[in-house]
Protein backbone atom coordinates (compact mmCIF):
# COMPACT_ATOMS: atom_id res chain seq x y z
CA UNK A 1 0.00 0.00 0.00
CA UNK A 2 1.39 3.29 -1.05
CA UNK A 3 1.45 5.72 1.97
CA UNK A 4 0.33 9.19 1.21
CA UNK A 5 2.89 11.61 2.36
CA UNK A 6 1.65 14.51 4.78
CA UNK A 7 2.86 18.07 3.09
CA UNK A 8 1.70 21.14 4.95
CA UNK A 9 1.86 24.77 3.47
CA UNK A 10 4.82 27.33 5.31
CA UNK A 11 5.79 30.51 5.00
CA UNK A 12 8.43 29.32 3.11
CA UNK A 13 6.35 28.27 0.45
CA UNK A 14 5.98 31.00 -2.08
CA UNK A 15 5.49 29.62 -5.64
CA UNK A 16 1.87 29.38 -4.77
CA UNK A 17 -0.77 30.42 -2.02
CA UNK A 18 -2.34 28.11 0.65
CA UNK A 19 -5.72 27.50 -1.16
CA UNK A 20 -3.59 27.00 -4.32
CA UNK A 21 -1.42 24.67 -2.58
CA UNK A 22 -3.94 22.85 -0.66
CA UNK A 23 -6.44 22.57 -4.20
CA UNK A 24 -2.81 20.50 -5.40
CA UNK A 25 -2.60 18.85 -2.34
CA UNK A 26 -5.95 16.87 -2.37
CA UNK A 27 -5.66 16.31 -6.51
CA UNK A 28 -1.98 14.44 -5.00
CA UNK A 29 -4.32 12.45 -2.09
CA UNK A 30 -6.46 11.27 -5.10
CA UNK A 31 -3.44 9.76 -7.43
CA UNK A 32 -2.44 8.22 -3.57
CA UNK A 33 -5.93 6.54 -3.53
CA UNK A 34 -6.05 5.51 -7.23
CA UNK A 35 -2.73 3.55 -7.40
CA UNK A 36 -3.86 1.71 -4.33
CA UNK A 37 -6.98 1.10 -5.74
CA UNK A 38 -5.26 -0.22 -8.76
CA UNK A 39 -2.42 -2.25 -6.59
CA UNK A 40 -5.71 -3.69 -5.02
CA UNK A 41 -7.29 -5.44 -8.22
CA UNK A 42 -3.92 -6.03 -9.26
CA UNK A 43 -2.80 -8.13 -6.34
CA UNK A 44 -5.81 -9.41 -5.33
CA UNK A 45 -8.42 -8.80 -7.21
CA UNK A 46 -9.64 -9.91 -10.74
CA UNK A 47 -7.42 -8.57 -13.10
CA UNK A 48 -8.33 -10.79 -15.77
CA UNK A 49 -5.00 -11.81 -17.13
CA UNK A 50 -6.00 -14.26 -19.11
CA UNK A 51 -7.86 -11.58 -21.42
CA UNK A 52 -5.16 -9.40 -22.04
CA UNK A 53 -4.47 -7.79 -25.05
CA UNK A 54 -2.76 -4.48 -26.90
CA UNK A 55 -6.28 -3.04 -27.56
CA UNK A 56 -8.23 -3.14 -25.11
CA UNK A 57 -8.64 -5.40 -22.26
CA UNK A 58 -9.23 -4.66 -18.74
CA UNK A 59 -5.74 -6.17 -17.76
CA UNK A 60 -4.06 -3.16 -20.02
CA UNK A 61 -6.62 -0.23 -18.88
CA UNK A 62 -5.48 -1.39 -15.02
CA UNK A 63 -1.14 -1.91 -15.96
CA UNK A 64 -2.07 1.79 -18.30
CA UNK A 65 -3.87 3.33 -15.12
CA UNK A 66 -0.72 2.01 -13.07
CA UNK A 67 1.71 4.03 -14.21
CA UNK A 68 0.01 7.01 -14.49
CA UNK A 69 -1.18 6.96 -11.16
CA UNK A 70 2.21 5.99 -9.22
CA UNK A 71 4.35 8.37 -11.65
CA UNK A 72 1.46 11.17 -10.07
CA UNK A 73 2.21 9.87 -6.53
CA UNK A 74 6.04 9.95 -7.13
CA UNK A 75 6.27 13.31 -9.02
CA UNK A 76 3.75 15.32 -6.49
CA UNK A 77 6.19 14.35 -3.61
CA UNK A 78 8.80 15.20 -5.98
CA UNK A 79 7.62 18.13 -6.67
CA UNK A 80 5.90 19.47 -3.02
CA UNK A 81 9.49 18.76 -1.42
CA UNK A 82 11.47 20.73 -4.11
CA UNK A 83 9.32 24.04 -3.17
CA UNK A 84 9.92 26.16 -0.19
CA UNK A 85 13.62 27.16 -0.07
CA UNK A 86 15.44 29.82 1.15
CA UNK A 87 18.32 29.29 -0.30
CA UNK A 88 19.21 31.46 -3.20
CA UNK A 89 21.29 28.75 -4.62
CA UNK A 90 22.52 25.33 -5.13
CA UNK A 91 25.83 24.26 -3.73
CA UNK A 92 28.93 24.53 -5.38
CA UNK A 93 29.01 20.84 -6.70
CA UNK A 94 25.14 21.09 -8.12
CA UNK A 95 26.92 24.46 -9.64
CA UNK A 96 29.78 22.15 -10.83
CA UNK A 97 27.43 19.50 -12.48
CA UNK A 98 25.00 22.11 -14.26
CA UNK A 99 28.05 24.13 -15.98
CA UNK A 100 29.75 20.99 -17.43
CA UNK A 101 26.47 19.45 -18.91
CA UNK A 102 25.16 23.32 -19.77
CA UNK A 103 28.07 25.87 -19.49
CA UNK A 104 26.94 28.04 -17.34
CA UNK A 105 23.79 28.23 -14.65
CA UNK A 106 22.35 31.21 -16.89
CA UNK A 107 21.98 28.77 -19.67
CA UNK A 108 20.63 25.83 -17.78
CA UNK A 109 17.94 28.14 -16.00
CA UNK A 110 16.71 29.53 -19.47
CA UNK A 111 16.40 26.25 -20.84
CA UNK A 112 14.53 24.76 -17.72
CA UNK A 113 12.06 27.95 -17.85
CA UNK A 114 12.13 27.40 -21.95
CA UNK A 115 11.13 23.55 -21.39
CA UNK A 116 8.55 24.71 -18.43
CA UNK A 117 7.04 27.16 -20.74
CA UNK A 118 6.53 23.95 -23.79
CA UNK A 119 5.04 21.44 -21.19
CA UNK A 120 1.79 21.04 -20.69
CA UNK A 121 2.46 18.09 -17.51
CA UNK A 122 6.15 18.21 -16.21
CA UNK A 123 9.16 20.35 -16.57
CA UNK A 124 11.91 18.26 -14.98
CA UNK A 125 15.48 18.44 -14.73
CA UNK A 126 17.10 15.02 -14.37
CA UNK A 127 20.35 12.74 -14.81
CA UNK A 128 20.59 10.69 -17.96
CA UNK A 129 22.20 7.85 -16.28
CA UNK A 130 22.62 6.50 -19.64
CA UNK A 131 25.03 9.61 -21.09
CA UNK A 132 25.53 10.55 -17.91
CA UNK A 133 24.50 14.14 -17.64
CA UNK A 134 21.96 16.26 -16.50
CA UNK A 135 19.02 16.43 -19.18
CA UNK A 136 15.74 19.36 -18.93
CA UNK A 137 13.02 17.21 -20.28
CA UNK A 138 9.40 17.93 -20.66
CA UNK A 139 6.17 15.51 -20.20
CA UNK A 140 2.85 15.93 -21.50
CA UNK A 141 1.46 13.69 -18.82
CA UNK A 142 2.65 11.73 -16.11
CA UNK A 143 3.62 8.46 -17.93
CA UNK A 144 4.46 10.16 -21.42
CA UNK A 145 7.91 11.51 -21.97
CA UNK A 146 9.81 9.99 -19.43
CA UNK A 147 13.62 8.87 -19.75
CA UNK A 148 14.14 5.54 -18.73
CA UNK A 149 17.12 5.31 -16.48
CA UNK A 150 16.95 8.85 -15.67
CA UNK A 151 16.16 10.43 -11.94
CA UNK A 152 14.29 13.27 -10.99
CA UNK A 153 16.57 16.11 -9.91
CA UNK A 154 14.34 18.96 -10.12
CA UNK A 155 10.66 18.72 -11.07
CA UNK A 156 7.79 21.19 -11.52
CA UNK A 157 4.11 20.70 -12.07
CA UNK A 158 2.94 22.48 -15.15
CA UNK A 159 -0.66 21.01 -15.53
CA UNK A 160 -2.96 23.93 -15.38
CA UNK A 161 -3.66 22.68 -11.85
CA UNK A 162 -0.84 23.70 -10.42
CA UNK A 163 -0.98 27.28 -10.86
CA UNK A 164 -4.70 28.02 -12.14
CA UNK A 165 -6.45 28.87 -9.04
CA UNK A 166 -3.92 32.28 -8.61
CA UNK A 167 -2.09 32.62 -11.91
CA UNK A 168 -4.88 31.90 -13.96
CA UNK A 169 -3.12 32.20 -17.51
CA UNK A 170 -0.40 33.58 -16.07
CA UNK A 171 2.37 30.85 -16.82
CA UNK A 172 5.03 32.67 -16.81
CA UNK A 173 4.85 33.96 -13.83
CA UNK A 174 4.32 31.18 -11.78
CA UNK A 175 7.42 29.72 -13.60
CA UNK A 176 8.97 33.01 -12.40
CA UNK A 177 8.16 32.37 -8.96
CA UNK A 178 8.87 28.53 -8.63
CA UNK A 179 12.70 29.43 -9.59
CA UNK A 180 12.66 31.73 -6.79
CA UNK A 181 11.31 29.31 -4.50
CA UNK A 182 13.54 26.53 -5.08
CA UNK A 183 14.18 24.13 -2.25
CA UNK A 184 18.15 23.80 -3.24
CA UNK A 185 18.72 21.66 -0.59
CA UNK A 186 16.79 19.07 -1.74
CA UNK A 187 18.04 19.61 -5.09
CA UNK A 188 21.44 19.20 -4.20
CA UNK A 189 20.78 16.22 -1.97
CA UNK A 190 18.93 14.34 -4.95
CA UNK A 191 22.24 14.86 -6.66
CA UNK A 192 24.20 12.43 -4.66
Amino acid sequence: MIEKVQFRYSDDITVVNEEQFDAHIRLYEGYVTNINKIDSILIHGDAQRDQSNTTFSWYRELKRGETFALDGVILHELYFENIGGRSPSPKTATIDLIEQDFGSVKYWKEDFIATAKASRGWAMLCFDQRSMRLRNISLDAHDVGNIAYSAPILVLDMYEHAYFLQYADKKVDYIDAFMKNINWTIVDGRLN
